[in-house]
């Protein structure tokens, strides 16, 4: 591999920080969708969660033969071809809402998922080797504070652009006549082709702008990266951060994705209107997403007005974690934080209200650094095998549509409390590689 450690890279780092941005933008701009599309197309929760379904098995399908792709292309040419792919998807959005057919969309959503994942496999790696080997998870650290910093913005995109208008129900659509069911429709369709159109453009317009950029060529010609994947099985240090990709991305979608079920099973959305303090800072969210007081949304609204303190400790946490990792082994911090995040799920399976709530959101910021520095441990050593590693690495982000519906179907059975000992066990397995994984790579060099 060539040299990339008397090199200054500040430049085609930025360029890539603004990848990480886009795609934790997109991330979280699917996340928000899930509802408009569940009440346009009047859908039962099992075919809106479909949408997660058609995100995340794009993760499955298109990181190996993404990882084979820019094994072959380069980095470059690999970061190029996922953006103008997620431009395509975007713009499939527009026959879509024309159409409003429920299976164009999801064509529509794996298509922006496939170049995301290719984006992914690309610019992770790529990051890592921008510089010296030792500080790789810092850089890591810091180029995903951007994609933290994408996934704060975007509620606010989402509410102003996307879920901003009454969607009608079909028996409301039926009593419509003829011409204004046909305006109906077309400001419906309009209300998602404006956003995605834009979105589409930028995306096109950031893959010519990367045709131009000055990357370094980083893949060198060593044969042995002709092997294939079944070689990576003798790298402990890959297929235990596979394991820990896969549970790291299981427990942070699943307690994401379930905060406010778990508030509401404790009735906070009545504790904190009543709470001086927890009503003013409630308001003041809920003026700057929906425009409008805390007294005026409903229970799930209340309650979700705070989720954004469990994405935005993710943001403030990789600032903090790319630091200490530049002072302290990554595998250390890892297992450090990881131990972090543990206690907090014990304190708030152990407790009740705002106490019980407040640790529930702040393991957002222990949950940080977990991903970047998982990724760097994992190829470690691995030189111009990482595009194929990383490629395995990201197939393993399907565990984010595995570990969520244990935590639910565990919880219908034993409760939101006794439930989060899933995500307590995904923990211990970071917390393991941390402590042991590091020491596989360091022994890989």
């Amino acid at each position: 591999m060539n040299s990339v450690n008397k090199n200054n890279y500040t430049a085609p780092f930025i360029a890539l920080t603004s990848l990480f941005f886009m795609w934790g933008f997109m991330t979280v701009i699917v996340d928000a969708f899930v509802p408009r599309l569940k009440e346009v197309f009047e859908l039962t929760q099992f075919r809106a969660n479909l949408v997660q379904f058609a995100w995340f098995t794009a993760y499955g399908l298109i990181s190996i033969p993404a990882g084979l792709l820019i094994s072959k292309i380069d980095y470059k040419k690999g970061i190029i071809t996922g953006l103008a792919i997620c431009g395509l998807g975007c713009l499939l959005f527009i026959p879509a809402a024309s159409t409003r057919l429920f299976v164009f969309f999801l064509l529509a959503l794996f298509t922006l998922a496939g170049g995301i994942t290719i984006l992914q496999v690309a610019a992770n790696p790529f990051v890592s080797v921008l510089g010296p080997e030792r500080t790789a998870s810092s850089r890591l650290n810091l180029a995903q504070t951007f994609n933290s910093v994408g996934t704060f913005i975007a509620p606010i995109f989402a509410v102003t652009f996307l879920l901003s208008d009454n969607i009608k129900t079909g028996d409301e659509i039926d009593a419509l006549g003829a011409a204004a069911k046909e305006s109906y429709y077309a400001s419906e369709a309009a209300a998602v082709q404006g956003p995605f159109l834009s979105i589409a453009l930028f995306f096109l317009a950031m893959s010519a702008i990367f045709a131009f950029i000055k990357l370094p060529a980083i893949l060198g010609q060593n044969s042995e990266s002709n092997q294939s994947y079944f070689d990576f099985m003798k790298y402990k240090n890959l297929w235990m951060g596979m394991i820990g990709i896969f549970v790291y991305v299981g427990a942070e979608v699943a307690i994401g994705t379930n905060l406010i079920n778990y508030f509401l099973s404790m009735n906070l959305d009545k504790i904190v209107p009543d709470n001086s303090m927890m009503n003013s800072i409630g308001s003041f969210i809920s003026r700057i997403f929906n425009g409008t007081d805390i007294s005026k949304i409903d229970a799930k609204g209340i309650v979700g007005l705070f989720v954004i303190f469990y994405w935005g400790g993710a943001m403030i946490g990789r600032l903090i974690g790319s630091y200490l990792m530049r002072i302290f082994q990554p595998g250390r911090v890892l297992a450090g934080f990881t131990i972090g995040a543990i206690i907090l799920l014990i304190i708030t399976m152990s407790t009740v209200g705002l106490l019980s709530m407040w640790t529930a959101l702040a393991i957002g910021l222990f949950n940080s650094v977990m991903f970047p520095t998982i990724f760097t441990l994992a190829i470690d050593g691995l030189g111009d095998f990482k595009p194929k590693a990383a490629g395995l690495l990201c197939t393993a982000i399907v565990g984010g549509a595995v570990i969520p519906p244990l935590l639910g179907a565990a919880s219908d059975v034993i409760g939101w409390k006794m439930a989060l000992i899933v995500p307590i066990f995904c923990y211990l397995y970071i917390m393991f590689y941390g402590l042991k994984g590091s020491k596989y790579s360091l022994q890989s060099n």
